[in-house]
């Protein structure tokens, strides 16, 4: 049976500095759903990677006393090593100085400059040197750049430009579809900031920046490093460079997952450049928030990134990973601070599904010797229980197919709540007090461990460190808790055995 495809993408990161916790959630979100396409039995490619060129890098590099390629080597494996310890299962790592990119970025650059697309003009403008981003007069507030609030420089040098004010009907309808980009409050926003007003020709090469991809036919201008990011999408797949042969059978993309401090690069500029290249155009792009500390974007420039390597070694990687994908709204910022984390992480972690695997494999130790009964009898208030456990999944998938990733968690949640509140109504130490009820102890028990089970699978994506642990301790196997059986209810054998292990998420305070 042949698989279906499924590509997924974070945006390269720039590697002018450290990743932080806001690196973090953009990826650990592609992870936790190409984790969960595996798990549906999708092919799945999921790439990352960094973008290596710019101004904004030759200054750094400058600055280190360093060459920009040793300096992007240096940065660029921080960002491997993150994702190492984040649990991050990327299928493909690309990189804008890597040759087979730099390939692609010349023959679409050549391409739409024999299309007519491309043309060279004088750019007279404003600058933002930390974002790459040119601005005209009125796009700026306050005089100072839109999307990070700083100074912009004049620019003036000789350049190539796209045509994209030809593309303002096209784009347009793009985004006014419903269908391209979500959530639908961002297209809106990009409609009435760029459409409305109509699309300009954009800057496409630099004379002024050296650290950057030669321009086919006249080398002492460098592509911009927007236009060559963009195109990492199409290159990691061997796009006109043969270094991959999988493009035909993964493009178009499934998804782009962005922060909204870029979407207008993919949601207009993107768009237009693959028509021109006559090149389907990505199924979704899913745009999310900024994470905000005291009420500011995360960023480097404002000193008020979260450093994740301190935040895994206090509280687990499972746990970091947990809270970013619990946080996050597609529609809003995310506040950030450690009071909030662990709040989030002893609500549902510690006192939620980790308190549900310690009880339940208590009791089944305490009164069944660690194996429960085969003889079993159910009752009427076992069916809620059943229910909701068994409708779960349809839940999961359906938040997956919108990525909205804090829903899964949540109905995900919200049955472990439940399991919680069948303790309390069915009271396993009281029949435990009587010997005839053994078999109804025994049937009690049994659907606590087969909600652990349907729920610890569908989280594994999530979590992938730690659910197996549980499964250990109820006695599943890998086989128990596969996708086609997470539907399902009775996959434990009726005599499941239990085995007590450690605490999963202990209670944490601040700081320690």
């Amino acid at each position: 049976m042949t698989k279906t495809p499924f590509y997924i993408t974070t945006p390269i990161y720039y590697p002018s500095g450290n990743p932080h916790i806001g690196h973090c959630y953009t990826t650990v979100a592609c992870d936790a759903i190409a984790r969960y396409r595996r798990m549906q039995g999708y092919a799945v490619l999921f790439l990352t990677g960094t973008d290596e060129h710019g101004l904004k890098i030759e200054q750094k590099a400058r600055a280190a006393g360093m060459e920009p390629q040793t300096y992007v080597d240096g940065m660029t494996e921080r960002f491997r090593k993150l994702w190492d310890v984040l649990n991050v299962r990327y299928d493909r790592f690309v990189r804008t100085t890597d040759d087979y990119h730099i390939r692609t970025v010349q023959a679409v650059f050549q391409k739409l400059y024999e299309s007519g697309y491309i043309y060279k003009g004088q750019y007279v403008g404003k600058y933002c040197t930390p974002c790459e981003s040119f601005w005209t007069p009125k796009q700026l507030v306050g005089g100072k750049c839109p999307d990070c609030g700083r100074e912009v420089t004049n620019a003036r040098e000789e350049a190539y430009f796209f045509k994209l004010s030809t593309f303002t009907d096209t784009i347009g309808k793009l985004l006014e579809s419903g269908t391209f980009l979500q959530p639908n409050s961002r297209a809106k926003e990009l409609i009435g900031n760029f459409i409305k007003p109509g699309l300009e020709d954009v800057c496409v090469s630099r004379t002024g920046v050296a650290w950057g991809v030669p321009v086919p036919f006249e080398p002492k201008h460098t592509v911009y490093v927007w236009f060559d990011a963009l195109l990492n999408y199409i290159s990691a797949l061997g796009y006109k460079n043969g270094a991959f042969e999988d493009f035909q059978y993964f493009w178009p993309a499934d998804v782009h997952f962005v922060a909204k401090d870029i979407m207008r690069f993919h949601a207009i500029l993107w768009p237009a450049v693959l028509t021109v290249l006559e090149l389907p155009l990505p199924k979704r792009l899913a745009v999310h928030g900024w994470i905000t500390v005291g009420g500011e974007k995360m960023s480097k420039s404002s000193g008020n990134v979260i450093d994740p390597y301190v935040l895994m070694k206090r509280y687990g990687t499972d746990a970091v990973r947990y809270f970013l994908l619990r946080e996050m709204i597609l529609e809003n910022d995310s506040a950030f601070s450690e009071d909030i984390l662990l709040k989030r992480v002893n609500a549902d972690l510690a006192n939620g599904i980790g308190n549900l695997v310690a009880r339940t494999v208590a009791m089944v130790e305490k009164y069944f010797g660690g194996t429960l009964l085969a003889e079993q009898e159910a009752a009427s208030i076992d069916e809620p229980l059943i229910k909701s456990a068994l409708a779960l999944r349809d839940k999961t998938d359906a938040a997956i197919d919108a990525f909205r990733l804090n829903e899964a968690l949540a109905a995900i949640i919200e049955v472990i709540s439940l399991a919680d509140k069948y303790i309390d109504e069915t009271a396993p130490w009281s029949l435990a007090k009587d010997p005839s009820r053994r078999t109804r102890l025994a049937m009690v028990l049994y659907n606590l461990l087969e909600t652990l089970r349907i729920t610890s699978g569908l989280l594994v994506p999530f979590m992938p460190t730690m659910m197996p642990k549980v499964w250990e301790q109820i006695g599943a196997t890998e086989e128990d808790v596969v996708y086609d059986k997470l539907n399902q209810w009775g996959i434990l054998k009726s005599q499941a055995t239990v085995r007590k292990g450690e605490i999963l998420f202990p209670k944490r305070e601040v700081g320690n």
